[in-house]
């Protein structure tokens, strides 16, 4: 595994504070969400930190690498442009998946809207092997990809996170984005220990590191990127710092952004503590640690084609089963914590309205207050099927077919919104009743 240049010590790229990013002092590289730049029409704020030296790294968030699918050309290919086209030396993903259902399983196609757990056994192990190389096939830069935040735990697991990951690489040489905020949070959601899963790592592995912060609710730590670094993560960025002296490290924040002074106070803080523990007396590295990777990305699957298939089939009709639980009201998958089901449940919706809400902000304008509860009850039962913008569509839609909202003048101004962007008449009133009788019978 040939050895990646030095990032430093980065932060986030966000529209939101991009101004207070380009005055951070000392700001090495930033990283951007893939699926947020358009190659052609880079923002100014990123082109002037490239012009001084910044690098910019895009880090993707819909390929759904452990899905049972295989990787969708189109994706990989605008990814593998956004590399090109921002002189990244590097990309990163994520080990989850993001849809569900389609061919593969003969049911409807789904969306999550965020990232959800593979299953760590040998069969999501399997498909995952092979869909990461396809993609590093794709990609003109290495690949990394970071471990993810879970509030549900898959039952019958055959392998720990460390081991999952570690195996990972073995066979596929790819590096490892290391979410130590994430880590936290599968200790308090999970109960896994992260030093445990620091031992098995392959450190040798790290690209670079996340830090970020959470809030806890009801015994369920919710991975927010909208609250402080709490001394916790701290502390894991410090046990990690212990066994390896990271490539990068970068703080996210991705909503509720603070001052900038408290931006720059964070990036201090993770600073200081890369510098006490790189100053502490050396700790014995654990066995694995050092390990020289004998696997190359052309490794071969321990699955044959065709046992590989009946895999993914495998994979997928137990993915799109919890999916469907989550976003589509079905019963819960036997072995499932059916608690955790209904905060995970909550936090797709509550995500959904937020991100709708960003994409088409006139919604929320036009209906004031009553904007949240009336797409989470849009939501309820109502998959996501084609992307935010789709959804943002649809909702409008509904409420229209429901003769909402109530107030004529907002509903007016709903309606020339949806005709706007919709391409078409609002529908009459028989089609809202021939609708909403057809929605109502699905739902039964």
């Amino acid at each position: 595994m040939k050895k990646l240049d030095r990032l430093g010590m980065g932060i986030g790229w966000r529209p939101e504070i991009a101004g207070a990013v380009e005055a951070l002092p000392g700001l090495d590289w930033v990283e951007v969400v893939a699926e947020n730049v358009c190659p052609g029409h880079l923002p100014d704020s990123l082109g002037r930190l490239r012009e001084r030296g910044v690098t910019v790294v895009p880090h993707g968030v819909s390929l759904g690498l452990g899905g049972a699918e295989r990787p969708d050309p189109a994706r990989l290919t605008a990814l593998a442009e956004r590399a090109e086209a921002l002189g990244a030396p590097l990309v990163t993903e994520h080990i989850a998946f993001v849809r569900a259902g389609g061919e593969l399983t003969a049911s409807p196609r789904m969306e999550a809207g965020h990232l959800l757990p593979v299953p760590r056994t040998r069969d999501a192990l399997d498909v995952l092997c092979e869909n990461v190389r396809i993609a590093q096939d794709a990609l003109p830069v290495p690949l990394a990809l970071e471990n993810i935040a879970a509030v549900i735990s898959w039952p019958g697991e055959e392998l720990t996170e460390g081991q999952f990951l570690a195996e990972l690489v073995e066979r596929t040489g790819v590096r490892l984005l290391i979410d130590v905020a994430n880590l936290h949070t599968n200790h308090v959601n999970r109960g896994e220990d992260p030093v445990t899963a620091l031992d098995e790592l392959p450190v040798e592995a790290i690209a670079y590191v996340h830090v970020a912060g959470g809030v806890e609710r009801d015994g369920v730590w919710h991975d927010t990127h909208a609250h402080p670094v709490p001394p916790a993560v701290l502390g894991i960025l410090s046990e990690l710092r212990s066994r390896t002296d990271p490539p990068g490290v970068l703080l996210e924040r991705d909503d509720d952004f603070p001052p900038a002074e408290e931006l720059a106070g964070e990036l201090a803080a993770i600073r200081r503590t890369l510098d006490l523990t790189a100053a502490a007396p050396a700790a014995a590295a654990p066995a694995s640690a050092g390990a020289p990777l004998t696997a190359t990305r052309t490794a071969v699957s321990t699955a044959s084609g065709d046992g590989l298939e009946r895999r993914r089939e495998r994979v997928g009709l137990a993915q799109a089963a919890l999916l469907s639980a989550l976003v589509a009201g079905t019963p819960a998958p036997e072995g499932f914590d059916s608690r955790r089901l209904r905060v995970q449940s909550r936090a797709l919706a509550v995500k959904r309205a937020d991100v709708a809400a960003k994409v088409a902000p006139e919604l929320p304008e036009i209906l004031g207050s009553g904007y949240r509860p009336a797409f989470l009850a849009y939501a309820k039962g109502r998959p996501m099927r084609d992307g935010y913008r789709r959804d943002a569509l649809d909702f409008a839609e509904q409420l229209l077919l429901a003769g909402r909202p109530e107030d004529p003048a907002a509903r007016r101004r709903l309606t020339h919104w949806w005709q706007d962007r919709a391409g078409a008449r609002p529908p009459r009133r028989s089609t809202r009743i021939v609708r909403a009788a057809r929605a109502a019978l699905v739902r039964r």
